[in-house]
């Protein structure tokens, strides 16, 4: 899989990309991920990327000509085949909220562009007439969409086969069944004087599985009831 991120500031991508899991999926060829600088695509001297909104208004928008050209060439780098398509994201937060379904989904693509917005968002013929995608990570907003860009790559990035360390692990997580996840437990088996559950040092996988069923079904009861109404 190959990502590109179109960003403002790079290194608030990097650093956290560079780490762990998502260093390791990279230097195992799993995923190719390119950060690159919105203004290596300005050609004044300034490196210009906003302007004031027409109409009126608080704040600056981004311009659309230096996304469209970081957009199109990264495209050009990139043909498309009948194995390999792009799709072009805007983290924004007027997009789909992201959930672990539309991970699932996005981690399906052969190439991703995300772009990461900034001050008041950017010139909607950006929107109209590039963007295949808006997304959200929340109904809050950030300082700019580098942060939201990192998010949406791990949570992508972690569903490609070989990435985890077992195979299985992104299918026991939180909202990947439509319920949190199960509470987990290790060694010491007493802590404290906290004990771990009796079922989970029985041996007994069914009764396991059901106690797990049960504790997850309870967590999103307490937790995540609007999980529980979306599923009715």
């Amino acid at each position: 899989m190959k990502i590109d991120i179109v960003t403002l500031f790079p290194e608030i991508c990097r650093a956290p990309l560079s780490e762990s899991i998502m260093k390791r999926a990279q230097e195992n060829g799993i995923v190719d991920l390119g950060i690159h600088n919105l203004r290596d695509w300005t050609t004044d001297k300034h490196h210009i990327v906003d302007d004031a909104p027409f109409g009126g208004g608080q704040g600056m928008v981004m311009k659309p000509d230096p996304i469209f050209a970081a957009v199109e060439d990264l495209l050009n780098q990139t043909p498309n085949t009948k194995h390999q398509t792009s799709k072009v994201i805007l983290m924004s937060p007027a997009g789909r909220r992201l959930d672990q379904q539309m991970a699932t989904e996005l981690s399906q693509e052969s190439h991703l562009i995300v772009i990461c917005g900034h001050y008041e968002g950017v010139d909607h013929r950006v929107i109209e007439h590039l963007v295949d995608l808006e997304i959200s990570i929340g109904d809050y907003v950030l300082t700019n969409g580098a942060i939201a860009a990192v998010i949406l790559v791990d949570a992508t990035v972690r569903l490609l086969p070989g990435v985890l360390g077992h195979e299985l692990s992104a299918g026991d997580d939180s909202f990947s069944s439509g319920l949190l996840e199960a509470p987990q437990y290790t060694r010491p088996a007493e802590f404290r004087g906290w004990k771990v559950p009796d079922i989970l040092l029985s041996g007994n996988h069914p009764e396991i599985a059901a106690w797990r069923k049960d504790q997850a079904l309870r967590r999103t009861r307490e937790n995540r009831p609007d999980l529980l109404d979306e599923s009715t």
